[in-house]
């Protein structure tokens, strides 16, 4: 690759937005983090560990839901409720939370290098956490590993009063990255016709 073809890419996947996304996030320890990553050299993708198959059945039923709720709102409003109450029940049953229980709304400055999120509690530099990431609307799941590089304490002067927790991913699939990159380029491509029919209607 050509080194304007790697500047290209280089910025391309520099492409960072501020949006809004489901996310767990938990401390993996370095033995974690050795493992998978031997795993991930002989080829063995990070979704196969015990434990992602509830959040990927969750994920994919809301996937599914989104799709049918753009063909025919009542169905879908329908679905949606029935699913809930599927959850429920689930929950009742096993006698605790579901793994994706964890998954709360948080907004994020994001792109397919690293992230940065508000967190109550302070994290030290070099501490490896595991995130699920869900983008919404589409309901897209991506699952990765990502260092802290920097936590900024409040200033409550300034009106901030949880910490922005700087992350750069340690372990994560290509085609995982590629979902980044188009899922950035679309929220960029939305918020500019958001403005653009912002200005026309001040115009008018």
């Amino acid at each position: 690759m050509s080194d304007g073809n790697l500047e290209g890419e280089s910025r391309r996947q520099a492409v960072r937005v501020t949006d809004r996304v489901l996310m767990s996030v938990n401390e993996v320890t370095a033995e974690h983090l050795a493992r998978l990553r031997a795993d991930f050299e002989r080829g063995i993708p990070p979704y196969n560990q015990e434990g992602l198959t509830e959040v990927q059945v969750y994920i994919g039923a809301q996937t599914a839901l989104a799709h049918i709720r753009q063909r025919d709102e009542d169905l879908g409003r329908f679905l949606q409720h029935l699913d809930t109450k599927i959850n429920m029940l689930l929950q009742k049953a096993e006698g605790g939370n579901s793994p994706f229980d964890a998954l709360v709304a948080r907004e994020v400055s994001i792109s397919s290098t690293g992230l940065s999120f508000p967190a109550d509690e302070s994290m030290a530099k070099g501490v490896i956490l595991e995130l699920n990431l869900v983008l919404l609307p589409d309901y897209v799941h991506i699952y990765c590993l990502a260092e802290v590089v920097d936590c900024r304490r409040p200033d409550p002067d300034e009106g901030s009063y949880a910490n922005n927790v700087c992350c750069r991913y340690v372990l994560i699939m290509e085609e995982d990255r590629e979902k980044l990159v188009q899922h950035n380029f679309r929220q960029q491509s939305l918020a500019l016709r958001n403005r653009r029919l912002g200005k026309a209607a001040d115009g008018n």
